[in-house]
């Protein structure tokens, strides 16, 4: 993953394929309830609103940044969910109008940004590259709750590769973030891409090993269906304990979703 334009332009073309769902709601469909406790679909968009706007400051002006970082560690817990709650309060069509343009001005900042830049984040400090993969990341998530409420099948895609990418990248913050110490020893994890091509990553003779299909491997890091509703294989007990804690972004552990059919 290293050629930015190709990053920025699959995550626009996630972000349209998001907005060709949202686009023609009613009022009262941006209410719908997702799966994500309390979030409605307003709260969905708010989210990766406020966090492109997050995104475009750490990119612009990183003392204007460290001031937002630092209210987010006062409160690591509220932080996150105040900004949804506050955008999710707006009209509809001047909450979509304030994504659709926070999102282009982010793209425009990534592409201009001087070859070896790098962005403070809430996690480790990210490269353009990397920002363009977690909004990208976040883009499609957020979106498969929306979907999710609405009763959308969406077609997996090869963007799902950075997705993978990003989840498998986050291997050893999943285990910090929850005060533990990562494996020592890299992962092999081979996936089956949408259209049945591999995606292997790590060495081939790794004793801890992954397997299945893209779309559930990305389902699981970013933590949108539990493990017993997906088709991921782990051997070893390092690669196994990793997919119960598995996450792709940046912050607190999160609590995951139950599996199918029990309550919450």
């Amino acid at each position: 993953m290293s050629d930015p334009a190709v990053v920025l332009d699959d995550l626009r073309s996630e972000s349209e394929e998001l907005d060709r769902l949202v686009g023609g709601l009613s009022a009262p469909e941006w209410a719908t309830p997702t799966p994500a406790p309390r979030w409605t679909i307003a709260h969905q968009i708010a989210h990766l609103a406020w966090t492109d706007r997050a995104a475009l400051l750490a990119a612009t002006d990183a003392d204007g940044f460290a001031a937002e970082t630092e209210k987010a560690l006062a409160d690591p817990g509220g932080f996150v969910d105040r900004g949804a709650e506050d955008g999710a309060t707006l009209p509809p069509a001047e909450l979509l109008a304030r994504w659709r343009e926070g999102r282009e001005r982010l793209q425009e900042v990534l592409r201009a940004a001087p070859p070896g830049s790098r962005f403070p984040w809430y996690g480790p400090p990210m490269s353009a590259v990397s920002m363009g993969t977690a909004r990208l990341m976040e883009t499609w998530a957020h979106g498969q709750d929306v979907a999710d409420a609405l009763g959308v099948d969406r077609r997996p895609t090869a963007r799902l590769r950075h997705v993978a990418w990003i989840g498998l990248r986050a291997r050893d913050y999943a285990y910090l973030v929850r005060g533990l110490t990562p494996p020592a020893e890299p992962f092999r994890v081979e996936l089956t891409g949408p259209d049945g091509e591999r995606w292997a990553y790590g060495p081939e003779d790794a004793a801890q090993r992954i397997t299945g299909p893209a779309l559930d491997f990305c389902l699981l890091v970013t933590q949108r269906a539990h493990r017993d509703d997906l088709d991921v294989t782990a051997e070893g007990a390092d690669a196994a304990h990793w997919l119960t804690i598995a996450q792709a972004f940046a912050g607190p552990a999160g609590a995951g979703r139950p599996p199918q059919g029990a309550t919450r």
